[in-house]
């Protein structure tokens, strides 16, 4: 049994410190055995590049499924992060783009690579959840829904070339050093959460992709050091940004799919390797996101293009899943 040592009342979700890193928070559900919420990333560019035609079709389609929730897989405000607490791009890239209700539900966001080339900080504080009571956005921390358990991951800590190549790019790594001591803790503690974990359904959701075809490809660091963590602990879904696309790739000696949805705003049309195309299931180099079912037993995941016509659908019962491999 997870011991509460503190509790606070953020919105409707209860939260406590389960480890040095992770804080777990519970999410209501409709009590009727299923969870549906959509997927998006690398969004914030104040409706530029289409994100603002992106939020409308998340608003129908989100409003056609009730969905409970939203994942944003990071890169949330560009080019450069937020400046601090008051940065009006929270407002430009957040608050006033996504408005139609049924989005006026709980965000989990990850920090991306450009978020913390902002004030990384500043996306993390309880200020802004004053100014938009939606914004949820922590390095890492742990989601119960009943059926499933969501485990949001801090990524970017975990890229060499951020530290031996910074290019231009000055990046806010307080909170984080020094980064071996901190990436260490975090996947103990995240092993730890697995392990503990009963939920039916495992996912876990980081900024960048373990397995992409697209611009950035795999992150070595995370096939290295967190792919034997989630194979180890049955997870049964990756979801990830970073790459402006859509994906859907299987993984070669587990169950876990690799869910790309990083195609908020701006995306990369024609930046596609494929070299490295083992498992691919499904690429879509244009703009999008991603809705999920989830029963007891059974999945569904459909991706929608900036129109929201639908582009892919992947269904799989639990079981058929688990001796698939």
């Amino acid at each position: 049994m997870v011991m509460c040592l503190w509790l606070v009342v953020i919105g409707s979700f209860n939260a406590c410190k389960i480890s040095a890193e992770f804080q777990r928070f519970e999410q209501p559900t409709k009590g009727d055995g299923t969870l549906r919420f959509l997927v998006v990333g690398d969004w914030g560019r104040k409706g530029d590049y289409n994100q603002s035609q992106v939020a409308f079709q998340m608003g129908r389609i989100g409003e056609e499924l009730d969905i409970d929730f939203v994942v944003s897989t990071g890169d949330n405000f560009y080019d450069n992060g937020l400046k601090g607490e008051n940065d009006p791009n929270f407002l430009d890239s957040f608050t006033n783009i996504y408005t139609a209700k049924s989005l006026q539900k709980q965000w989990f966001s990850v920090l991306g690579n450009h978020d913390y080339r902002g004030d990384a900080v500043a996306q993390l504080s309880p200020f802004l959840r004053k100014i938009d009571t939606r914004w949820l956005c922590l390095r890492s921390f742990l989601v119960n829904a009943e059926i499933a358990e969501f485990f949001f991951v801090d990524t970017t800590p975990f890229v060499n070339d951020y530290f031996t190549n910074p290019e231009d790019h000055k990046y806010d790594w307080r909170g984080v050093s020094p980064v071996n001591t901190y990436t260490v803790n975090l996947l103990k503690d995240l092993e730890k959460a697995l392990k503990e974990s009963r939920a039916t359904w495992k996912i876990v959701v980081g900024h960048h992709a373990i397995r992409s075809v697209s611009h950035h490809g795999d992150t070595q660091e995370l096939v290295h050091r967190l792919l034997p963590i989630l194979r180890a602990n049955k997870v049964d879904l990756y979801m990830n940004g970073h790459d402006h696309c859509l994906e859907r790739i299987s993984d070669d000696i587990s169950p876990i799919q690799f869910l790309t949805s990083g195609a908020g705003s701006k995306a990369w049309r024609g930046d596609v390797n494929t070299t490295n195309d083992q498992g691919l299931k499904f690429f879509y180099d244009g703009q999008g996101f991603m809705s999920v079912q989830l029963t007891l037993s059974e999945v569904e995941t459909v991706f929608y293009d900036v129109f929201g016509r639908v582009l892919h659908r992947w269904t799989m019962s639990k079981q058929h899943l688990l001796s698939a491999m």
